[in-house]
Order: structure tokens, then C-alpha cells, then sequence
């Protein structure tokens, strides 16, 4: 009987469970540890140095801990800045990162007028504006960069109340009209955001098409794991798989948050 992949999911916070959910679709018989830096975040307004130094040595414990198969850093913050480092590292473990979704996004749009939604650094960094210029040289592109919208996200997966009107004045610099056209398209280049799409849906003022790039990077996860790593895409197992979540401030999840989890993954737990 073939022993179930170990997937380690990382995130600063709670955005990276949209990505752990098509992970799980992809792998059903994986045992996901999903690991929230929540001590350290956010890790936006931080500097480089110190997260690429934050995150090599929460991975230090969290492998040592759990020896996975894998790692997905479900971070586009986190991973613009520390892939190299950790793939350096710790090079007996592979490592799949999350980008902005420039590339499905230039793909998708008939305009030819895209917006990336993302945190301020993931705006600011050169590797975003590379990716603008390797994909989408034929589109007009709007930076756009939300310095609560990640905030919002958490409160919002806590169960706590989260207006409408502090949504709408984060993704309101997408909505970009003028004589050419109007953005079509928005690339939502941060994995909490994707946790408030029925909001942008409902507060968009006009339909767009919304590029949340999970489904693409848990296709990856399955690839590697198959290719490199020589595992069955579903092995059959004698027991259910688990989801098992650790978070770097010691802290419980909430009793709301809990509730989300086990109602969208009967696996979820909390150990």
C-alpha cells in the first residue's frame, strides 16, 4: 500500500488555505499540514532581509517537525522574495511557489487592459514588473497595490464584520475605463483575496473575469509530486487523509474559522 504524499502549505496567514482547497481537489489522499506565520504577519510592509530570515527559520522547525514531501509557499510576497533562498537551503525538499497570474490574465483579456491586484510590496518588486514585461507586453497593465485588502481577508475568514465600502476602496483602482477600453481582467496576485471573491464579484461596477491563480499552482504541487518525487496521483489508502494546522503564534483558530474549515474539508483539524 503506497504511503499518502505529506504536503507542508505555507502562508503568513490565512490566504494560503484558497490554496491548501485546490490542493486538496487535486490530491484527496494527501495529509496537508498547513502552516500560518501569523506571529510574523503580514509580511508586506516588511523588509526583505528580514523575511527572507523570518521564513528560512520558520521552515527550519516546520521541517524537522513534519519531514513533508513538499512545500508550497501559498504567498506571492513570500515567495517573490525567499524561493531561492529555501531551494538553496534545503535542497533535499522541492518547493512550489506562487506568482502573480500576469500570464493567464494577459491570456484571458479581450481588452488587452489588465489589473493585478496585490499587497504593495508584491507592486513595488522587480519581479512583477518582469513578469509584466515577459507576458503581457501587449497590454495595457494596472499595478494596483491594496494595503488592507489582506487584512480584510483575515477578519473576514474570523468571522468578524468586514464593510463593504473598506472592500470597494481597495479594489476600486482596477476598475480603470477610458477611450480604448476598460479592464477586462483582474489578477488577484495574493492568496488571501481570493477569500472575498463573492465580495469583489458583488461590488465590481461592471463584470470582470477574476484570475485566482490556486487552481494553477495545485496543479503544479501534483506535478512535481508525480514527476520528481515518483508518487501515484491517488494512491488508494486504508485510512482518510488529515489536514492538520499550525499556527507560529501558539494561538487556536477561532470557532468560526474552525467551523469554515471542517464544513469546506471534512479532513481539517487543528492538533
Amino acid at each position: 500500500m503506497a504511503e499518502p504524499a505529506k504536503i507542508l502549505v505555507f502562508d503568513s496567514g490565512l490566504g494560503g488555505l484558497t490554496v491548501e482547497a485546490q490542493i486538496r481537489r487535486q490530491r484527496p489522499d494527501a495529509d496537508i499540514v498547513y502552516a500560518a506565520d501569523d506571529a510574523g504577519f503580514p509580511y508586506g510592509p516588511r523588509d526583505e532581509t528580514w523575511v527572507i530570515e523570518r521564513v528560512g527559520a520558520v521552515m527550519a522547525e516546520l521541517i524537522a517537525a513534519h519531514a513533508p514531501d513538499i512545500i508550497c509557499i501559498a504567498c506571492n510576497t513570500a515567495s517573490t522574495i525567499v524561493l531561492a533562498p529555501l531551494r538553496a537551503r534545503f535542497p533535499q525538499v522541492p518547493f512550489v511557489g506562487t506568482v502573480p497570474a500576469i500570464k493567464p490574465a494577459a491570456h484571458a483579456s479581450r481588452s488587452k487592459i489588465i489589473a493585478v491586484l496585490a499587497t504593495p510590496g508584491t507592486v513595488q518588486r522587480d519581479y512583477t514588473r518582469d513578469l509584466t514585461e515577459q507576458y503581457a507586453r501587449d497590454c495595457e497593465v494596472v499595478l494596483v497595490g491594496a494595503p488592507r485588502l489582506a487584512n480584510l481577508a483575515e477578519a473576514h475568514m474570523r468571522g468578524e464584520a468586514v464593510a463593504d465600502a473598506d472592500i470597494a476602496a481597495e479594489t476600486a483602482p482596477c476598475f480603470v475605463a477610458g477611450p480604448q477600453g476598460r479592464v477586462d481582467t483582474i489578477a488577484l496576485a495574493c492568496t488571501h483575496y481570493p477569500l472575498l471573491l463573492k465580495t469583489f464579484e458583488r461590488l465590481a461596477p461592471w463584470p470582470v473575469n477574476w484570475i485566482d491563480p490556486a487552481p494553477a499552482i495545485a496543479r503544479r504541487v501534483d506535478q512535481v509530486l508525480r514527476e520528481q518525487l515518483d508518487l501515484p496521483s491517488r494512491p488508494r489508502l486504508e485510512r482518510p487523509a488529515t489536514m492538520t494546522m499550525r499556527f507560529t503564534s501558539g494561538r487556536a483558530p477561532s470557532a468560526e474559522l474552525l467551523a469554515f474549515l471542517q464544513q469546506r474539508d471534512p479532513a481539517a483539524a487543528q492538533n
